[in-house]
């Protein structure tokens, strides 16, 4: 928004029926609009909010960091996103002050590899569909647990409801500082799963069958030796805008996971 809390000029990343509908809704009300790519839109400094179609360009314009308040539509879970049904009327909440702003942190695995940002979520898995690795998870000077899995997955509440959920853990809530900590497919069958505060918690692989990869939102990032500490801690966060037609996070469940 402006300095004075007026939405003036909207920007829209994606492509497709959605984005022209939000475009066109914007314009009907008498705003500027934008369109691009995200890294241009994270860039972009005149507008005063952006609406993201789809999960990749949310997840995009989260890892190129922005300033803007963003707007999910489309098939996204855990961030509110207003249903492709429902872009117009969104847009219309959004231009007459009917939204609440919610603050999502963003991820970062710094250790072997480069930083990588994640604003779902953060995974270690072997390579090999089916090959168990063992890992060690600690919170602060604690080691919380070792055991043996094809891997494991650091989710922030915005990712809970996806691929986190589906190995086992909660729907955690959005601004509570936390994140969820998940084996998957664990060897043991008493294995848990923890919920930690976000700034605390290191991965180790301690000894790998196979490759194991570091996956960020899904997208490859390198693989992680055994021995070597992944450190995950928010970097950034992103602000984004949610209205009544937007999805509430605990009952997104039943959307696919597009990864």
């Amino acid at each position: 928004m402006s300095d004075e809390g007026v939405l003036r000029r909207l920007g829209v990343v994606g492509e497709g029926p959605v984005a022209r509908a939000a475009l066109g809704a914007a314009e009907r009300a008498g705003l500027d609009t934008v369109e691009g790519g995200a890294r241009a839109m994270a860039e972009e400094r005149s507008v005063d909010a952006i609406v993201t179609v789809g999960e990749a360009a949310l997840v995009s314009l989260a890892r190129h960091g922005v300033s803007a308040a963003v707007l999910p539509a489309g098939a996204v879970s855990g961030v509110g996103a207003v249903p492709a049904s429902a872009i117009e009327r969104g847009v219309g909440s959004l231009v007459a002050g009917e939204f609440e702003v919610v603050e999502h942190p963003v991820l970062g695995a710094a250790g072997a590899l480069a930083e990588t940002r994640a604003l779902f979520d953060l995974t270690l898995v072997t390579e090999e569909a089916a090959r168990i690795s063992e890992y060690t998870v600690r919170s602060g000077a604690a080691t919380v647990r070792q055991f043996r899995a094809d891997g494991v997955v650091v989710a922030t509440p915005a990712g809970s409801p996806d691929y986190a959920r589906a190995a086992g853990g909660p729907v955690v809530g959005p601004e509570t500082g936390v994140v969820e900590v998940v084996p998957i497919s664990p060897f043991a069958t008493d294995t848990d799963h923890w919920v930690l505060a976000d700034d605390s918690v290191a991965l180790r692989v301690d000894r790998d069958e196979a490759p194991v990869e570091l996956l960020a939102d899904g997208r490859p990032a390198g693989n992680v030796p055994a021995g070597e500490d992944v450190h995950v801690r928010p970097v950034d966060d992103i602000r984004l805008l949610r209205v009544p037609e937007g999805r509430s996070a605990f009952e997104e469940r039943a959307i696919p996971v597009e990864r």
